[in-house]
């Protein structure tokens, strides 16, 4: 009989199984030893021994990294890509965007058409709450899954518009668009 592993496999699990096993064994064969119903176990799920399946399983248990967010690191603008305004045709811009808990946080650095360096800082909460800003706008953010961040400005009951900040499946992309859903900026990881 063959068996099949689960993704996440669990070797507590398997030792119960091995010691139900010899549960069974010690019925017809009183000196039926743990290491038989192990080696029977692990035969089972297609491994020469015990010691060969719990090795598995425990590469395969090992706690991976946590995922990083897909929006969190450094992006730069791709110029070329990138819809610039007449008013202000920046040289480069990088945005470093972290993550913790519902706070998001946008360091840019943008470099203007002189060459003078501006940064900002920005910093909005994914509750989906209206939270207050300068001169008495109000941001409300909410994710729209993983790669999709959307934040809505107002005044007063006066929409003053909607970006979206999506990153590519792949992870390498940022994309900003507009309220009515043209490319403002294309961002490429660093």
């Amino acid at each position: 009989m063959s068996r099949q592993l689960p993704a996440r496999p669990n070797l507590e699990h398997l030792k119960n199984q091995a010691k139900e096993r010899l549960d069974a064994m010690q019925q017809s064969n009183p000196r039926a030893q743990l290491a038989h119903a192990q080696h029977a176990i692990a035969r089972e799920y297609g491994f020469a021994s015990w010691l060969t399946l719990k090795t598995h399983v425990e590469s395969v248990m090992q706690v991976a990294p946590p995922r990083v967010h897909p929006f969190v690191g450094s992006w730069t603008a791709n110029i070329e890509k990138s819809r610039r305004h007449p008013a202000n045709p920046f040289r480069s811009a990088t945005l470093h965007i972290a993550i913790d808990g519902a706070m998001v946080t946008l360091d840019d650095v943008v470099v203007d058409e002189t060459g003078r360096e501006e940064r900002q800082r920005n910093v909005v909460y994914t509750d989906g709450r209206e939270q207050p800003v300068a001169f008495g706008y109000v941001l409300i953010a909410t994710w729209r899954g993983t790669h999709v961040l959307e934040v809505e400005g107002r005044k007063g009951t006066e929409d003053s518009g909607t970006v979206r900040y999506e990153v590519s499946s792949e992870d390498r992309v940022l994309t900003i668009f507009d309220r009515a859903g043209q490319v403002v900026s294309v961002l490429d990881r660093q």
